[in-house]
């Protein structure tokens, strides 16, 4: 790749804190003449019309007929070498399989697990099977992929996008007022979830949360603070002293996206303990803090929280070994254009 021209085509969300976002970006910094096609587009523009295909057609995109006759077009027009879709989306199989007619390479980047019954959807079941390579970030459905009939599978983490993923503290008083903490967590307010939350608060922590449904819990919606993407959320996670990480149990995670977007933007962190955590970031107290429980996730943050010095350790040893570790998405579509 590196010593040929290579044309890309991605299908993905291309809101700036989505990995579709992320791999045009990264398209960028490698040279490569690269486009999105929007996977928003396969859904209706009506809430209640992309409800009702929810319910009753197992989760299809209400255009996806539509959608995928525009993406095979759009193939034959612009003619890449690569189509590479991002997470459980559109186009469905038949469209692969005509893309593939073409001569064009096509992978897909598993941001989801499909058998977690929140994100499965019918259509893709069949798709899964046409593309060439399926990228997992999970290990742990690799072997029910293979057994599904995908044809290739390869294990691929998520990544950091250097353009945005970077040290921000807060730099004004309001800012510092708005963003100070002693734990901040970003993400979603899964049922597993809740019980961490719950002991950080009730151990007298001063904890913000950030990320959609905190607000439905009545003992936690006074630490809610809404939704932060870019620089919001670099001072969201420089205003706190430590940052905790940890993946979705339906997910089946062994890391989730955040887990290299935090220590790129300089996080202290106290992450769940799992294989591929042990794998980033080495033995304990190297470069972060791992929990297996709650009660020792708590005293671990507690012991953070009074220990400035042992923060700063912390931050400048897991941002050094992140540099050297080749985790940008740049360096993970090298790997998949490879």
């Amino acid at each position: 790749m590196s010593s040929s021209y290579h044309r890309l085509l991605l299908v993905g969300n291309p809101a700036e804190e989505h990995v579709g976002a992320h791999f045009l970006a990264a398209a960028g910094t490698l040279g490569l003449e690269a486009t999105l096609v929007d996977a928003r587009e396969a859904h209706s523009g009506n809430i209640w019309i992309n409800r009702l295909f929810h319910r009753l057609m197992n989760r299809r995109p209400a255009h996806l007929n539509r959608f995928s006759q525009k993406l095979v077009a759009r193939c034959r027009e612009w003619k890449p070498d690569s189509l590479l879709v991002t997470g459980i989306s559109a186009p469905h199989a038949a469209a692969l399989q005509e893309i593939g007619a073409l001569g064009i390479r096509r992978a897909n980047f598993l941001t989801d697990d499909p058998w977690n019954p929140s994100n499965g959807s019918g259509f893709f079941w069949a798709a899964m099977k046409e593309y060439g390579t399926v990228f997992s970030p999970r290990r742990a459905n690799l072997e029910d992929l293979r057994q599904w009939g995908c044809q290739q599978l390869e294990f691929l983490p998520f990544g950091y996008n250097p353009a945005l993923h970077f040290p921000e503290p807060p730099q004004t008083d309001a800012e510092r007022a708005r963003f100070g903490c002693d734990v901040v967590f970003v993400g979603g307010a899964d049922a597993d979830r809740l019980p961490v939350a719950r002991a950080l608060v009730r151990a007298g922590l001063n904890l913000h949360l950030y990320g959609g449904y905190w607000e439905r819990d009545v003992e936690l919606r006074p630490h809610w603070r809404g939704f932060v993407h870019g620089r919001e959320l670099r001072l969201a996670v420089g205003g706190a002293k430590v940052n905790i990480c940890l993946g979705r149990k339906a997910n089946r995670d062994g890391h989730a996206m955040r887990s290299l977007e935090l220590p790129a933007m300089g996080a202290c962190l106290v992450v769940e303990d799992t294989p591929e955590h042990r794998d980033f970031f080495g033995d304990e107290g190297v470069c972060v803090v791992y929990y297996t429980d709650l009660e020792t996730m708590v005293k671990k943050i507690q012991a953070l929280v009074a220990d400035p010095r042992q923060r700063e350790r912390l931050q400048a040893s897991v941002q050094r070994r992140l540099a050297a570790g080749r985790h940008t998405y740049a360096d993970r579509l090298t790997a998949i254009l490879a």
